[in-house]
């Protein structure tokens, strides 16, 4: 892989639009830094949509949500891949790149979903439940993936129910996107009580307050992690990706994001000509993510993901057959 080795000043234009001048000035020691080691250390930056503006359109070179990182993981030429996400995102990763070295900036970097459910879970699930197929969303461990059918993600959810053509599925662990997704198929799902503890937070008197503050001139766009009645009061519910597409596709003078902080500052920088109301529940997981453990990461190759290949192999399989029913877009 061939990274052009820019210095911080030449960045700047990616951030300027959320990012002041002097505090930009403050970060430049250690986005040069990352800029040099990437080259020499073959490395490539995979960086999710929740990152702060000065990773995710400084640093970065590959940006989107959890199944965009997962479909372009497979295809990078680089010895070195950093995830700057949470922990399930880089067994993700490293699944689908066995032979590469996968680091994460920050090893507390977790996720309220994957910690809510473990492997024996989904086996006594599937006692419970003989034959049913088990659909994990991707918020998962390695461990959990390894335990289940096929995976999904928030984009494709809809889809990978639907191609399974039964009646009835366990959709695991996040109660709130398996209602959502329920009401869109007419699938039995049965669940787990799991939820995002960024998304949970949402209620339907935050839209309808926003609403008022605006005189109803504002495009309300949710997360299907949400609540169903918090969906029920948005315009459009869809994945981090989706709601960048239609912000795209409709440039709504106005738009409310319902999900986390920093999505609204990095979908700004893109359409500065659009004002965006940030409701803030902020993912402290997501936020451990800095350039200086970026930087520290590449510097002395820590931490580095392992998966067991035991258990690698068997979470691999479920996330290919998520990844061949396609992106739900």
């Amino acid at each position: 892989m061939t990274t052009t080795l820019l210095h911080a000043d030449e960045l700047f234009h990616r951030v300027e639009h959320v990012v002041p001048a002097a505090e930009w000035a403050t970060m430049a020691d250690d986005v040069n830094a990352i800029m040099r080691l990437k080259a020499e250390r073959n490395a490539v930056i995979l960086a999710h949509n929740y990152m702060r503006p000065e990773i995710f359109h400084g640093v970065a070179d590959i940006v989107g949500d959890s199944l965009a990182l997962a479909r372009e993981a497979m295809s990078v030429d680089a010895d070195v891949i950093v995830l700057a996400g949470v922990h399930f995102m880089a067994e993700t990763a490293k699944l689908l790149n066995p032979g590469k070295t996968v680091l994460i900036p920050d090893l507390r970097s977790g996720c309220s979903l994957a910690e809510s459910i473990t492997a024996a879970d989904v086996r006594e699930l599937r006692r419970q439940h003989p034959g049913v197929p088990v659909v994990t969303y991707v918020n998962t461990s390695a461990a959990v993936k390894a335990e289940s059918d096929i995976c999904c993600t928030s984009g494709n959810a809809v889809q990978v129910i639907e191609s399974l053509g039964v009646p009835e599925v366990i959709m695991i662990p996040d109660r709130f996107l398996a209602a959502n997704v329920a009401r869109q198929t007419g699938v039995k799902v049965i669940t787990h009580p799991g939820a995002c503890e960024v998304h949970e937070r949402f209620t339907p008197n935050d839209i309808r307050q926003i609403r008022a503050d605006y005189a109803g001139d504002v495009t309300v766009l949710a997360h299907p992690e949400c609540p169903p009645e918090v969906v029920d009061e948005a315009d459009y519910a869809g994945s981090t990706a989706q709601m960048i597409g239609f912000v795209a596709d409709r440039r709504p003078k106005r738009v409310a994001l319902i999900t986390e902080c920093s999505m609204s500052d990095n979908v700004a920088q893109q359409f500065p000509e659009l004002e965006f109301v940030r409701p803030c529940n902020l993912c402290p997981h997501m936020k451990r993510n800095t350039l200086a453990n970026i930087r520290y990461s590449l510097e002395t190759l820590t931490n580095e993901v392992i998966v067991p290949e035991d258990v690698a192999d068997r979470a691999r399989l479920a996330v290919e057959r998520m990844l061949a029913v396609g992106t739900g877009k």
